[in-house]
């Protein structure tokens, strides 16, 4: 019996869902479980898995529909498709028409035909082909350990740790940040685009965020030297240990927590002409995709140890990029820290998540020399290794005393660090 592809409820209140794109086309084999279709909500994007093996026979709902959750989509064929009619691929060539008025020019590269060099034996998700395009790996020599011998992310990062990579990676059209940029739409100056539905969410919200808090914003200046040495010192036992990176993100999670629990207000809400005092806090973590911006939430983070943030922090980062987030993984945040940092930014000045009452920034490290006074009094230049910390409040219910109060006990956990990572 044809088993039905159904948009799926993705949360209580996720009511419809617009699939961005089908991973299949009709007459195309599947694996249960496989990556069938990706769909858009107003929460999160998001890999919908096949419901069952066959053929994909139907198309119901072309790229681009929004649909309603629980309505069938698609129709999976049992078999290898030999009993399927030839008239079951006419719904792809249908939308052809639709998908030419959003798709590049032809002068510009189609990421199918990209796909298509691959070996009939190698199985992986748009999402690993485009991170193996983008750092030139050649996915026919990485060995998959996923489900039927698919690769994964994962796979791919493994490959690249041993520096196997041996196509050249595409030149970016821009290198202005240290970091390796991200690879520009494929798109001709005069063309008109129209914005995704993740844009479309983020334009909003920023709008509506901007309208409702009163934004200012305080910097510190951080000297990490301490932190930097400890984890230069600890990283390498850290992974072998725990099986996990040692970033520097937990650090700054760990001392924003010491701090919000001295001074609740940053980590509360304002509810109509009343304040919401928040019992735990929940750290909203952005993490910058290829297509956007998401903001996955480390649920009661201030109960967690150093080693549970690090894995906390590391999962919601991969799941985000692997479009496996649900929209619970998304909600209920308290207090945001983001990482501009990370591509060359000194500092930013950060937009309030909405409901919270105050984002944090973070922005590039580097070594500068600063004045330091040893515990005679005796001061001197030394190169240290320096981070600038930009706290945005909303000025309606976090006076600016309060605010900098806040950021000191920040700093003076970071500078004076002497917790175990594990």
């Amino acid at each position: 019996m044809p088993t039905d592809v159904i948009m799926p409820q993705m949360g209580e209140s996720i009511f419809e869902g617009t699939i961005t794109k089908w991973l299949k086309k009709p007459g195309d084999k599947v694996q249960r479980d496989e990556p069938l279709f990706e769909i858009s909500t107003d929460k999160v994007d998001a890999e919908i898995p096949a419901p069952a093996s066959g053929v994909l026979q139907d198309i119901k709902a072309a790229e681009g529909t929004t649909v309603q959750v629980n309505t069938v989509v698609g129709v999976i064929a049992e078999g290898d498709g030999a009993g399927a009619a030839p008239a079951k691929s006419a719904p792809a060539k249908k939308e052809e028409p639709a998908k030419a008025q959003a798709a590049p020019p032809p002068s510009a590269p189609a990421p199918a035909a990209q796909e298509e060099d691959l070996g009939d034996d190698v199985r992986s998700s748009p999402l690993v082909r485009k991170m193996a395009r983008e750092h030139g790996v050649d996915l026919n020599r990485v060995q998959g350990t996923g489900t039927g011998g698919r690769i994964t992310k994962q796979d791919v990062q493994a490959f690249l740790d041993k520096g196997s990579a041996a196509v050249p990676a595409p030149t970016p059209v821009s290198a202005s940040a240290p970091a390796p940029p991200r690879p520009a739409p494929a798109t001709i100056p005069g063309d008109l685009v129209p914005l995704s539905q993740m844009r479309k969410i983020i334009a909003q919200r920023m709008i509506e965020s901007r309208r409702t808090s009163a934004h200012v914003h305080c910097m510190f200046e951080v000297d990490l030297t301490r932190i930097v040495n400890l984890r230069n010192k600890q990283k390498n036992s850290f992974e072998q240990r725990h099986g996990a990176r040692l970033t520097f993100m937990p650090f700054f999670v760990r001392a924003a927590i010491i701090a919000l629990q001295q001074y609740p207000i940053v980590n509360a809400s304002l509810e109509g002409d009343a304040i919401r005092y928040h019992k735990h806090v929940n750290a909203g973590i952005a993490v910058a995709l290829d297509w956007g911006l998401i903001v996955p939430v480390l649920k009661n983070a201030d109960e967690l140890n150093f080693l549970g943030l690090q894995r906390g922090i590391t999962d919601l980062g991969e799941r985000s990029r692997s479009k496996k987030l649900m929209p619970a993984d998304v909600e209920g945040s308290t207090f945001t820290i983001t990482n501009p940092g990370q591509f060359g930014a000194v500092f930013g000045l950060p937009i309030i998540n909405q409901p919270n009452s105050a984002i944090m920034g973070v922005g590039g490290i580097t070594k500068q020399p600063m004045v330091v006074t040893d515990k005679d009094g005796t001061d001197s230049i030394a190169i240290r290794s320096v981070v600038h910390l930009t706290l945005g409040y909303d000025h309606r219910l976090i006076d600016g005393a309060v605010a900098d109060q806040f950021m000191a006990v920040l700093k003076k956990t970071l500078e004076t660090w002497s917790e175990d990572v594990g």
